[in-house]
């Protein structure tokens, strides 16, 4: 198994020039959405390739690294739901049960026993909460900031946090969390 750190991004204040240097200033960023809106290594895979091929094809104006990150980060999620909503990722059946085991339950862990928690709860609930709770906590994000990427007022950022954080309350009950 291996061990996911969760770091935040170094920032600087200039544009990357090319598609390189976009990628390796925000590759963690990304992942990390990309993982926690998918649950599946594999997936996650496939949603970083995603962006960062639309992103060499595209080529957005960005005027700021704000802006720039902005981008990927809705480019991310929506590449995300993509490949969740995709009919095909529900239908397929495995011939032999091991293959089902290995495909509902792909394992994998993160740095402490706590984190590998918070993320299943984190998956599981609705990913209007998951979104804001991702962005605030694991990209320390300000509530201003993810109301201008979601296109939502402040207030509706502050809700979904606060719903949110009941929900995995509520999941995280025993275990770790109940002290």
């Amino acid at each position: 198994m291996n061990a996911v750190a969760i770091e935040s991004p170094t920032e600087t204040t200039s544009v990357p020039a090319d598609t390189h240097d976009v990628v390796t200033r925000f590759q963690d960023l990304v992942y990390r959405i990309a993982l926690t809106h998918t649950g599946r290594r594999t997936d996650a895979d496939d949603v970083f390739q995603e962006v960062f091929l639309t992103y060499h094809r595209k080529r957005p104006e960005c005027h700021d690294n704000e802006h720039l990150k902005a981008w990927l980060i809705v480019t991310t999620r929506n590449c995300a739901r993509r490949v969740t909503m995709n009919s095909w990722r529900n239908r397929v059946v495995p011939i032999r049960p091991q293959d089902a085991e290995l495909a509902t339950d792909e394992v994998f862990s993160f740095a402490t026993a706590e984190q590998d928690a918070i993320f299943r709860a984190l998956n599981k609930l609705n990913d209007v909460y998951r979104t804001v709770l991702h962005l605030f906590y694991f990209e320390d994000l300000p509530v201003a900031e993810i109301a201008a990427l979601l296109d939502l007022e402040a207030g509706a950022v502050k809700m979904r946090l606060s719903r949110g954080r009941a929900l995995l309350r509520i999941q995280l009950q025993g275990g770790y969390f109940d002290e």
